[in-house]
């Protein structure tokens, strides 16, 4: 005999089924985190190379867009063929990429490593004397032991901790440099890669294009692209114009510190420099310590060297980064707030460099899909309206 099948009741049995699978899958993957964190640490460590390649190839690319648009347009060039004139884009491209990192490794980072080799030797000599004159100030103040006695156990901690700090510094510098020398043949592999990729991007881009269009129905796939396209222009814009900014930034820091004859110039600078990448806390996260660096050599050049800084995160906030970043954000001073602390709390230094971008590209998609639900509800989409 032949059984009848209720199709509402076969619908939600399927359904029951495949949400009663999948929860034991996600109760098997929570109770197992770490066994499960290390098998897809393990599968993505053979996509390495490619994560690399592609990281580069992505980096690189402005600088290919540049010459291939600004230096390879001119007159001398004109007559080149595509292939010719993209291969002589990619040599410019490589060439000034390792001039800059010959640059770097020439004069930059054996100054930086001596002076945090230097740091590290001086720090003790520069605590005992600064001990040796808050314990004559405090004599000369007449202060109750007792208050004297907590300042110096504060004081003792505060001290420990920097040598502390100091101590793990240079251990912590090796490590990363033993990381990286231990992926350099990754680093090889993935500069190989993005070689390829730079070679070949419009091919790979109508690749992916023709199976996206294979996959979606021609509205999803046409989303799909704008969402592809904004997300390349927040992030591409954000990217090149924070560390445009941030080299800028570094430069100037490293001439004004030179000017008024700062302690460790270079490694000062190098710090602002970089820290400067990360929105909204850049300035502080830099400024903290090159702070104490001075201050152990002189507390009045360290006054200064806030003062100079504040000047300089100034001219940052409202000449130089508006002038090269626009308004490539576009959100408030809250989200991106909201967005480093989130990110950086989940996916640390990588997290508050990408954060805001992030944060940005997924703001712009919930307000279109906001904006169109209030147009078809024939309401207004403007914020104000609602105020």
């Amino acid at each position: 005999m032949k059984a009848k099948w209720n199709t509402k009741y076969t619908t939600i049995a399927i359904y029951s089924f495949i949400v009663i699978c999948c929860s034991i899958i996600f109760y098997l993957m929570a109770s197992e985190f770490n066994s499960f964190k290390i098998k897809i640490n393990k599968s993505l460590a053979v996509l390495n190379p490619f994560i690399i390649g592609f990281a580069i190839a992505y980096l690189l690319n402005f600088f290919l867009k540049f010459y291939e648009e600004k230096i390879l347009n001119l007159k001398f060039f004109k007559s080149l063929k595509p292939k010719s004139k993209r291969g002589l884009g990619l040599l410019f491209t490589y060439t000034t990429v390792f001039l800059l990192l010959c640059l770097f490794f020439t004069f930059v980072f054996p100054q930086l490593t001596a002076s945090i080799v230097g740091l590290a030797n001086d720090i003790p000599h520069y605590i005992n004397d600064i001990s040796k004159s808050l314990d004559n100030f405090m004599n000369n103040l007449n202060i109750n032991d007792e208050y004297i006695n907590i300042a110096v156990d504060k004081w003792n901690d505060f001290v420990n901790y920097t040598i502390k700090f100091i101590t793990d510094l240079i251990p912590m510098i090796g490590n990363l440099l033993k990381s990286i020398a231990s992926s350099i043949w990754n680093i090889i592999l993935g500069l190989i890669i993005s070689i390829y990729m730079l070679i070949d991007k419009e091919k790979f881009f109508a690749l992916s294009k023709k199976v996206t269009c294979s996959l979606f129905s021609e509205p999803t796939a046409d989303r799909i692209f704008e969402l592809t396209h904004r997300s390349n222009n927040i992030f591409g814009k954000f990217l090149s114009g924070k560390i445009l900014d941030s080299f800028i930034i570094g430069i100037l820091t490293f001439i004004v510190l030179s000017i008024f004859k700062m302690p460790y110039t270079v490694l000062v600078s190098f710090i602002v420099g970089i820290t400067n990448i990360i929105p909204f806390f850049g300035p502080f996260i830099g400024a903290i310590p090159s702070f104490f660096i001075i201050l152990f050599v002189s507390p009045i050049k360290s006054l200064w060297f806030l003062l100079i800084i504040l000047i300089i995160q100034q001219i940052d906030g409202n000449i130089i980064g508006p002038k090269i970043l626009g308004d490539s954000l576009g959100i408030s001073a809250f989200w991106i707030l909201f967005s480093l602390l989130v990110t950086g709390k989940l996916f640390g230094l990588v997290g508050m460099v990408i954060g805001v971008p992030l944060f940005t590209l997924i703001y712009s998609i919930i307000k279109d899909i906001v904006e169109v639900r209030l147009k078809k509800k024939g309401l207004p989409s403007e914020t104000s309206d609602y105020m």
